[in-house]
């Protein structure tokens, strides 16, 4: 999530300077590092209720 914080708010700052192609880009980055990490979180969740479920 860090990194996904990080692109984000490189998207703002190069948004606010006037850089749009910059921003598009970092804010993808960013977007897809997030959905990214929601997945692993999901999985993490999912493995530990069936572990819990077999103990």
């Amino acid at each position: 999530m860090y990194w996904a914080l990080a692109f984000l708010v490189v998207a703002l700052i190069a948004a606010l300077l006037g850089f749009g192609g910059i921003a598009a880009s970092a804010a993808g980055i960013a977007k897809i590092i997030f959905i990214v990490a929601l997945v692993l979180f999901a999985l993490s969740t999912l493995v530990e209720i069936v572990r819990r479920a077999r103990a």
